[in-house]
């Protein structure tokens, strides 16, 4: 079954470098721009549910805020290994919208 996407509003409004944390149904998700590419995952870090959407950006890198678990933001896995791993929702901008999936990607975990 594939998911529906919801418009969560200009992709203007994110920012190269930033996340924004937006509600998606019953999923907290957080949207990043890294350098012009939209990546969304759910806003929580698989260590202990930090908010990652809060974290330290750098590059296609995010820190998370609580413990200093760092990911790829291409891939969703942690820098130090595939152990770990974001569950990742899938984007697209249309019109200058962005949109990102009600649901997680079937390669999520």
């Amino acid at each position: 079954m594939s998911a529906g996407f919801v418009r969560i509003g200009d992709a203007a409004a994110v920012a190269p470098g930033t996340a924004k944390i937006v509600r998606v149904g019953r999923y907290e998700v957080a949207i990043f721009n890294v350098a012009g590419t939209f990546v969304a995952y759910e806003n929580a870090c698989p260590h202990q549910g930090g908010p990652i959407g809060e974290g330290f950006i750098e590059g296609a890198t995010v820190t998370c805020p609580w413990h200093a678990w760092c990911f790829d933001l291409y891939k969703g896995s942690l820098t130090i290994g595939d152990f770990a791993r974001l569950t990742r929702f899938e984007t697209r901008v249309d019109d200058g919208g962005l949109h990102v999936a009600t649901e997680p990607s079937q390669d999520a975990a």
